[in-house]
């Protein structure tokens, strides 16, 4: 995108967080949890890729964006349920973002790229996409990773940052060994990332 794009790309990020400000669930703090995750996406990607381009960050920002509206709870149980769960958000998050980025006057090929980062088509192959999925896995591991580890087995949760750790890049994995991590969860990473 050109520069002259940035009052765009301002505009609709205020209009994510507009939308995300509705969620009812609430952080400790009072804040939105999906305004309060679009916020630590968007510091993330600051901090891993300062210089993202515009159709990545707008992603990045819009990634969750009213994600309480599908709820978990509203798929039956099971591996199969949670990954049509999970697909359904992805264009369900694609298509919240698509409608906010025409509004604010984009054009069918910058909302289509925009699209196709946050449904992480080809994350392996695609740079931005890649990116996000990078951010994505950040988040976790420094927001949510200790009190989601809590509510596992330990089994479990080795098992889930091992599949986490296969999904980033050589410089998403990088700035994960930076974050400082309890020693529960170090131990936990340490032998996720030992026995892969």
């Amino acid at each position: 995108m050109s520069d002259l794009d940035k009052a765009r790309v301002r505009r609709c990020m205020e209009m994510f967080d507009a939308a995300n400000a509705e969620d009812p669930n609430r952080e400790p703090s009072g804040e939105p949890k999906e305004l309060s995750y679009a916020r630590r996406m968007s510091a993330w990607l600051d901090r891993l890729e300062p210089n993202a381009p515009d159709e990545v960050r707008l992603a990045v920002r819009a990634q969750h964006i009213r994600r309480w509206e599908i709820p978990r709870t509203s798929y039956p149980a099971g591996r199969r349920a949670y990954l049509a769960w999970r697909r359904d958000l992805g264009r369900f998050h694609a298509d919240t973002a698509g409608a906010i980025m025409r509004d604010c006057g984009f054009d069918d090929s910058s909302v289509l790229r925009v699209q196709s980062i946050i449904r992480k088509e080809r994350f392996k192959t695609d740079r931005l996409a890649q990116l996000l999925e990078d951010v994505a896995c950040l988040v976790f591991l420094d927001h949510y990773f200790a009190p989601f580890a809590g509510d596992q087995a330990e089994d479990s949760m080795v098992n889930i940052l091992r599949k986490t750790w296969k999904k980033m890049s050589e410089a998403g994995r990088s700035a994960a060994l930076e974050i400082e991590y309890s020693p529960e969860c170090r131990e936990l990473l340490d032998r996720a990332l030992g026995d892969a």
